[in-house]
């Protein structure tokens, strides 16, 4: 594989990659026929994030294939790739064009630098050969969506403070969207600062979602895609469903796309700031954590298996048992389950089948997926 970025490019690839970096520890690299894909996904699986560049957004783009037809795939460390695009000031004034080149034979992904008065700065970065690391999702199945420019939702989330961990998003009446900070159950709130934005619905391209609609996720992530979407000028699409389910936030260009895919907190979670309705009863603070009420037909990954040629890959589906079932077997002393549900399932080889057992949900490795 080999490429060639030239001109703002340079800064725009090094854009992406400090927004990702935002999430993961490690960059996944898969050189496409429909382009260049940078992937990441962060420990708890919890945050998945791709931007796919078109062969347009380079000069120059070659995805050769091996003989054996599989695309190269690896992944090297986020802090070496960062490394490279450390400082964005720099790159736009100092770096003319950027050759990015992926070779198996000695394992080395080589960026060199082309800076002016004839500089060149060449970056070895040693990788290691993974399976393609793939989140099958769809926002088609989200009913709410929020589309908008990314400079108004950047102003609107400037006044939470940096160290602010969660952030609710939801539509409040007169149809006005709100941004709320969210406080752990356990914070003084005489203390706290509650932060509240509201912006009206002209300020949206679309808004697609009822009065009362609200996620709560991850504000770290979020404005790492905002940071990007805005320095592009791009809209940003935000399609999410009930809490519990991850929200997808999604940029288009013609030139690259960018997604993100984040966990929500359950609702079991959020009824813990709230006080219960008469008859509902008092919620447990046990939640489950093996993805019982996840969309498992539309989330799944993945992710660094080793998998013959032709073989499926098969997440591994829970059996849907309720809470309460569940809260028995508990062993005392388990520590608290983090509240985050993982979005997606660590794949295995297909063992085989049973016959007295259910064909499962397959999610194969799809070479032309962004």
């Amino acid at each position: 594989m080999k490429c060639l970025v030239t001109g703002g490019n340079v800064r725009v690839l090094g854009k992406a990659a400090h927004s990702l970096s935002r999430i993961g520890d490690e960059l996944y690299l898969e050189p496409l026929e429909d382009g260049l894909s940078l992937r990441t996904v962060n420990a708890s699986r919890s945050a998945f994030a791709c931007f796919l560049f078109a062969p347009l957004f380079f000069q120059h783009y070659q995805a050769s294939r091996p003989p054996q037809g599989q695309p190269p795939r690896c992944k090297v460390l986020m802090k070496s790739f960062l490394s490279v695009f450390r400082s964005l000031a720099a790159l736009e004034k100092t770096v003319e064009r950027c050759c990015i080149a992926l070779s198996t034979e000695n394992s080395r992904l080589v960026i060199q630098l082309h800076c002016k008065h004839g500089v060149t700065k060449t970056h070895n970065l040693s990788f290691q050969e993974c399976e393609s690391l793939q989140a099958v999702f769809d926002p088609a199945l989200c009913p709410h969506l929020l589309r908008a420019p990314a400079r108004v939702l950047v102003e609107a989330v400037s006044p939470f403070s940096p160290a602010l961990s969660e952030v609710t998003l939801g539509v409040s009446r007169g149809r006005r969207v709100v941004f709320r900070s969210y406080l752990e159950e356990d914070t003084d709130a005489a203390r706290a600062m509650m932060t509240e934005m509201s912006l009206s619905e002209e300020e949206f391209q679309q808004l697609q979602a009822q009065e009362g609609a609200s996620i709560t996720f991850c504000l770290k992530e979020f404005r790492g895609l905002l940071s990007f979407a805005e320095s592009a000028n791009l809209l940003l699409n935000i399609h999410f469903d009930v809490p519990g389910r991850p929200a997808i936030f999604s940029i288009e260009d013609s030139l690259l796309d960018g997604h993100f895919v984040l966990a929500t907190l359950s609702q079991s979670d959020l009824c813990s700031q709230e006080p219960c309705r008469p008859g509902q009863g008092t919620h447990s603070t046990t939640h489950l954590d093996d993805f019982a009420n996840d969309d498992i037909d539309s989330y799944m990954i993945a992710m660094e298996t080793t998998v013959s040629e032709g073989a499926a890959v098969t997440p591994r589906t829970p059996s849907p048992v309720s809470e309460e079932e569940a809260e028995p077997n508990v062993v005392p002393g388990t520590p608290p389950l983090k509240k985050f549900r993982s979005l997606f399932f660590g794949s295995v080889l297909a063992p085989t089948e049973s016959p007295s057992e259910p064909n499962p949900v397959l999610a194969e490795d799809s070479e032309g997926e962004g």
